[in-house]
């Protein structure tokens, strides 16, 4: 498990918006401090040297979570297979 970082706002398409401080890879988990589940990571942007990410939220007030720490739990590893020719 990883912190990414504070809260900032909720965006008009309903994302979390933080402020990244470890980038997590796009799909992971993401919990509170509580270890409750808040969402997924959906996006990550901005300048590579301080950019944002955005989670997808599965809860219906996301406004609540404002200003709190999120945490990414990594996602397990896929395999991958090598393409036949």
């Amino acid at each position: 498990m990883q912190r990414i970082g504070h809260v900032l706002h909720v965006s008009s398409s309903k994302k979390l918006i933080l402020k990244a401080e470890n980038l997590p890879h796009i799909g992971d988990k993401v919990v509170d401090k509580h270890l409750k589940p808040v969402g997924t990571v959906f996006d990550v942007f901005g300048p590579t040297s301080s950019p944002y990410v955005a989670v997808k939220p599965n809860m219906e007030e996301p406004h609540h979570i404002v200003s709190h720490v999120l945490y990414a739990v990594p996602s397990p590893k896929m395999k991958r297979r090598r393409k036949r020719r």
